[in-house]
């Protein structure tokens, strides 16, 4: 063979396995900046947060920015290349596909879960806004999660808050487990339950518990639910899911539902999940909303204090303010709005 046939040759090789490389899948997920909503804003179907059932509410200033990433789809993949390069890139990232979808999950399951994050992000947030504004919160029994294939499926629903167990009021989840614990398989339970504000009643069969087929199983993990007088709604896009809008949704529902400036006209963006208590947990993609709220005119950014270790080296002209709880976020904004910025704690 001669050596312009090789050399031709060696370039078709070249380019097939280049070409290979750019349409074989890698088990990675692309991390990047995702959009910004401004929770204090209102879109074409009314306020993001809206409030209402004799709560006072006060005007705002300036923008509270939501933050979130944007992450390759659980039913797409990306290539070896693409994966480089947003591994390389400045407020993106690659991570194994594995840590972001865990194997053996359906795409449904996955989506569910991802809501479920966001409905739960929401309750908590108004719950700790409610309680640190000092308005009354009654902790109850209710829905946690309901298996997709137990006899609770599409009767009750995560959120539900259960009132009656066969007559029976229940106050506390002791009592709803031990009405429950008293049944046999094969019995029907009706259980009474608030959602969305209507008064519900549903019937369900108890199955046989998988561990111990005498012990009656309704497929539902029960949790503590809250009640209060207000009605708080979130004006989200349903696309947007997780836990990590916990922290700026408190905000904004303290700054709506107290009087005076919270955010002195600025532009504060931030992240991070938040408990009843107020605790403000860490989140995924901290790199990935620093520069998604830095595009977007944010000067400040409040940032889990668990995450101020995942920042590196990225640069950024945001105030990082370290966040422990929902008190000491407000502490920090206020602290601002008073000049005093030496006493705000920081990143780094």
């Amino acid at each position: 063979m001669s050596r312009n046939a090789v050399a031709i040759v060696s370039s078709l090789l070249f380019a097939a396995l280049a070409a290979l490389l750019v349409v074989t899948p890698v088990p990675y997920v692309a991390w990047r900046p995702g959009q910004t909503i401004d929770v204090l804003g209102t879109t074409d179907a009314g306020p993001v947060i809206d409030i209402s059932g004799g709560l006072p509410t006060y005007p705002t200033d300036g923008r509270l920015l939501m933050t979130t990433i944007e992450a390759t789809r659980v039913d797409a993949s990306i290539s070896l290349p693409e994966a480089l390069y947003v591994h390389l890139a400045t407020g993106s990232d690659a991570i194994p596909r594995e840590i972001y979808y865990p194997p053996g999950k359906t795409i449904e399951q996955v989506r569910a879960e991802a809501t479920l994050q966001m409905d739960n992000s929401r309750a908590l947030a108004i719950v700790a806004a409610l309680r640190a504004e000092g308005v009354p919160v009654a902790e109850v029994p209710s829905v946690g999660a309901v298996s997709l294939t137990g006899p609770s499926a599409d009767k009750l629903l995560p959120g539900d808050v259960v009132q009656e167990v066969d007559g029976e009021p229940v106050e506390t989840i002791d009592e709803l487990q031990s009405i429950i614990a008293g049944r046999a398989v094969g019995d029907t339970i009706t259980f009474t339950f608030l959602r969305d504000g209507r008064t519900l009643t549903e019937t369900v069969t108890a199955t046989a518990d998988n561990t111990n087929p005498r012990r009656p199983d309704l497929g539902v993990r029960w949790a503590v639910g809250y009640q209060y007088s207000p009605t708080i709604t979130f004006g989200i896009d349903a696309a947007v899911t997780g836990p990590s809008a916990g922290l700026i949704f408190a905000l904004g529902i303290y700054d709506r539902i107290t009087e005076g400036d919270l955010l002195g006209g600025r532009v504060v963006a931030g992240t991070g999940s938040v408990d009843a208590t107020g605790r403000v947990g860490p989140i995924g993609g901290i790199r990935e909303k620093i520069t998604g709220a830095e595009r977007d005119g944010a000067e400040i950014f409040l940032v889990p204090e668990r995450n101020c270790q995942d920042i590196g080296d990225l640069r950024t002209r945001l105030t990082l303010i370290r966040v422990a709880s929902f008190k000491e976020a407000v502490a920090a904004l206020q602290l601002i709005n008073e000049g005093n910025t030496a006493e705000v704690p920081t990143c780094g």
